[in-house]
């Protein structure tokens, strides 16, 4: 299993247990994951550390003073 954070903008737009499609966007030199219909996005990934999954399975919802983080669960 692998799990990563998404940054989410506001909280309500996913509950932990959603199996959510995630979506891959291409950089110049990296790669960025958009979590469902845009709920929340990731970080910049390097090209080894893409993620071959197609979904993931939410398991944590945090809220810091930054903001909403989504951890997802995927079977790599």
């Amino acid at each position: 299993m692998r799990q990563e954070e998404f940054k989410m903008e506001r909280p309500g737009l996913v509950e932990v247990g959603d199996v959510l499609p995630v979506s891959e966007g291409k950089l110049p030199n990296s790669y960025y994951y958009t979590l469902g219909r845009s709920y929340a996005m990731s970080g910049n990934y390097k090209i080894t550390e893409r993620i071959a999954s197609k979904e993931g399975k939410v398991t944590d919802i945090r809220e810091t003073p930054r903001g909403y983080y989504v951890i997802v669960e995927f079977d790599e």
